[in-house]
């Protein structure tokens, strides 16, 4: 009896020890997932880097920089809650709200709806008037780099100020426009232009950014060319020209949903495009 009862404490011990890491893991998995494509990835790989100074420190005996690490962790959780302000605030906000550990699909589906629609009527709005865009919506890739390169706006997503923003002689008129889930981040971004040899010559600026975004990032980038009011799509370095606004709905729409594959599309605006 005493045997079974040893067992059974065995097993219940390594069924916690197990159910405890896998909890541990899954909070770290969304904690990564809210600081994804901000400048809180970057500060995350220089605490790695300092870590394994102070790992290497201990291995190696190496005391005066041991004792410098160490007094560095002393103010360390300070410095990382002033840094990670914005982030903690909004895992707070979302554990309130009941959707830190989930957010039912429900809701993606509601917020890639209203995007792809406003998205849509924004360029249909835009092509038929022959002015040039592009477009580029953010996945798993981080686009914290390119948004950098712009200005800033975290605006709500919506085709009135999309179409504005597009407008000729406006002030962010020429750049990009990248959406980051349903919020604009940033506008009059730049982009880098494909090194394809084999892009048609008629395709100007805005067409060799959005390739050469595609070839780097999953991200799915629409282009209207102010040449031809032409719309396209860019995806992993494919490019995807004069869809209807019927094909671009279901395109989007495919490439964005939840169960959707992971692909890619990409553009830039430039100063004349084909």
């Amino acid at each position: 009896m005493s045997i079974l009862v040893s067992i059974l404490d065995g097993i219940t011990q390594y069924v916690n020890v197990i159910v405890d890491i896998l909890i541990v893991s899954y909070i770290i998995y969304k904690l990564l997932m809210l600081v994804r494509g901000t400048r809180a990835v970057q500060l995350l790989k220089g605490i790695s880097v300092v870590l394994a100074v102070w790992m290497l420190s201990s291995l190696f005996q190496l005391s005066t920089l041991q004792w410098l690490m160490e007094n560095l962790f002393s103010w360390g959780i300070i410095v990382v809650i002033i840094i990670f302000q914005p982030e903690l605030r909004r895992a707070l906000e979302q554990l309130g709200r009941g959707r830190f550990f989930s957010r039912s699909a429900g809701e993606d589906e509601q917020m890639i709806t209203r995007i792809v629609g406003d998205m849509v009527k924004a360029v249909s709005y835009l092509a038929k008037r022959r002015i040039g865009a592009l477009i580029v919506v953010e996945r798993r890739t981080g686009l914290s780099d390119y948004v950098e390169s712009g200005i800033r706006l975290d605006a709500d997503l919506n085709s009135e100020i999309l179409s504005n923003i597009f407008t000729p002689k406006a002030p962010l008129h020429d750049g990009a426009v990248i959406i980051r889930r349903d919020r604009i981040a940033a506008a009059g971004c730049y982009l880098p232009l494909s090194e394809n040899p084999f892009i048609s010559n008629e395709l100007g600026t805005r067409h060799r950014a959005g390739m050469g975004i595609s070839e780097l990032t999953d991200a799915v980038t629409i282009i209207v060319s102010e040449e031809t009011g032409q719309i396209s799509l860019a995806i992993q370095g494919q490019l995807e020209r004069g869809l209807s606004e019927e094909e671009m709905i279901s395109r989007l729409y495919e490439e964005l949903k939840p169960s959707g594959r992971q692909t890619s599309f990409w553009n830039r605006k430039g100063e004349k495009d084909g």
